[in-house]
């Protein structure tokens, strides 16, 4: 009896083969360069080619047929979570690349190219906004990803062909920078994205202040000390507040990028003034403003758990109540189940992305 070494994949279920390709890339961002957590400027950025896609390489896209350009949909990631957990396989599931794989091998979906973006940052995550507290990460997105995509694939180069799709944190920043930046995607699908921020956020404010008061004798400063000094994560230390904490960053830095509360650490009660600058950042809030840009997008797709313990899925219901008050076409689901352990829904999200915006 022997053991031998063989060359290739491990295959199924390790390894199964795939239909199209995933290109991991590393790439570095002038964007992020400084950034005020000190965090790498360089990234991992994952692409996935749906068969028959060329992998184009630097300059060579722009010799392709505008005929052959294919749609382009880029993915945000959660809050606590890396690109790399795109690869995460729970046991008898197959992973987001797998399931993904599936919808375009049989030739139901037209072809596309998907890209996986990263935000992760040293307090947990961005919110795809730029922000004094955390970084420029929409202009990270926008400006530096969806130009090298083009400079490196076939893809369409326009509003039209480019949507965008995350879940929660990263389906808030889909539906934020649709919104913000129209000229750049023309379609969103968001799974449990932040909204709402008085029934989805405000809740957590007294819990914030019990766990600091009886982990941290009510300091902020000592929490962050103690988060930085952790050997291990514990979300039931850390979680509630860490979270609360990095959406300051993003949302309420104060004139030094040092994040402002918006709550009282030793009662919890609401900081009005600074709560108030968060809600200019709710999705509900600032689809009135942008309610031109709204009306343009080929697809708009909004879904939520209907156990979110977060209370997204009224969220959501209250950003699809909004659109419907603007006269916003879009679609939306409640379906069983909680906040995380939906990524088995994305694939078909990106499916019906593609789909509309090659209708287009």
């Amino acid at each position: 009896m022997a053991l031998t070494l063989v060359d290739g994949p491990a295959g199924a279920p390790w390894q199964p083969p795939l239909a199209g390709t995933v290109d991991r890339l590393v790439v570095v961002s002038e964007a992020l360069a400084g950034n005020p957590l000190g965090d790498p400027a360089r990234r991992p950025l994952y692409v996935y080619r749906a068969p028959g896609v060329n992998s184009g390489g630097a300059g060579d896209s722009g010799s392709a047929d505008p005929a052959d350009r294919v749609p382009v949909i880029y993915v945000l990631q959660a809050y606590l979570n890396q690109v790399d957990r795109w690869c995460n396989r729970t046991v008898f599931e197959p992973n987001v690349f797998e399931r993904l794989d599936r919808c375009f091998a049989g030739g139901e979906v037209p072809p596309a190219v998907v890209v996986f973006a990263d935000a992760w940052t040293s307090l947990g995550g961005a919110q795809f906004i730029n922000s004094p507290g955390v970084g420029d990460y929409s202009d990270y997105l926008c400006d530096e990803i969806v130009p090298f995509i083009e400079g490196r694939y076939p893809v369409r180069s326009d509003a039209g062909g480019r949507g965008v799709a995350g879940h929660s944190s990263g389906g808030y920043g889909a539906a934020v920078n649709a919104m913000l930046r129209p000229e750049v995607f023309g379609a969103f699908s968001s799974r449990a994205g932040d909204a709402l921020f008085e029934v989805s956020m405000a809740p957590e404010f007294p819990r914030a202040a019990k766990q600091l008061r009886d982990g941290f004798d009510g300091s902020i400063d000592r929490f962050i000390a103690a988060f930085h000094a952790r050997e291990q994560f514990d979300y039931g230390r850390f979680g509630t507040v860490l979270t609360l904490y990095a959406a300051a960053a993003s949302y309420s830095p104060g004139p030094d990028g040092r994040p402002e509360l918006p709550f009282d650490p030793r009662t919890g009660a609401t900081v009005a003034e600074v709560f108030a600058r968060w809600l200019a950042w709710d999705p509900v809030r600032l689809a009135g403003t942008h309610a031109e840009a709204l009306r343009g997008m080929r697809r708009i797709h909004l879904e939520a758990g209907r156990q979110d313990e977060a209370n997204l899925d009224l969220g959501t219901q209250a950003f699809a109540d909004e659109l419907t008050r603007l006269g916003v076409g879009h679609s939306f689901e409640l379906f069983d189940g909680g906040h995380g352990g939906g990524a088995h829904r994305l694939p078909g999200a990106i499916a019906a992305l593609v789909r509309a915006l090659a209708d287009g």
